[in-house]
């Protein structure tokens, strides 16, 4: 009697078997993948249409808008306000320290490190 009975054609069915089961998870794997990043991208559109649906609302009822926007229209509006606030002290900025727009350039670009008490910092553990 052998020490090690087997049948070979049937190992290797098994082996055909699992290779099958391991391409036809492959496919399926990658097929998934392929829908979740179709599915990203359709959110993402559908996120845009949304954008665009709020800037056409504000542009045509922003200054009278249903009550169920008013306090959105109104954040809106004061954000503007503010940014034009903002613009207009630029310029006056600008003009009292003669700075040119490559100098705030110049600034915008440079990388900050933050402040020491900024930074995560994680005590040594003992």
């Amino acid at each position: 009697m052998a020490l090690f009975d087997f049948d070979l054609e049937a190992l290797k069915d098994k082996a055909r078997d699992l290779a099958q089961t391991g391409v036809s998870k492959s496919k399926q794997l990658g097929e998934i993948a392929k829908l979740n990043l179709a599915n990203v991208s359709e959110e993402d559109t559908i996120k845009k249409a949304y954008i665009e649906i709020g800037k056409l609302y504000y542009a045509e009822r922003g200054m009278a808008p249903d009550a169920a926007y008013a306090a959105l229209c109104e954040k809106i509006t004061a954000c503007k306000v503010n940014i034009e606030e903002n613009k207009n002290r630029i310029e006056e900025l600008k003009v009292e320290g003669q700075v040119s727009d490559a100098d705030v350039a110049a600034v915008i670009e440079m990388p900050v490190e933050p402040l020491a008490e900024e930074k995560d910092e994680v005590p040594p553990q003992e």
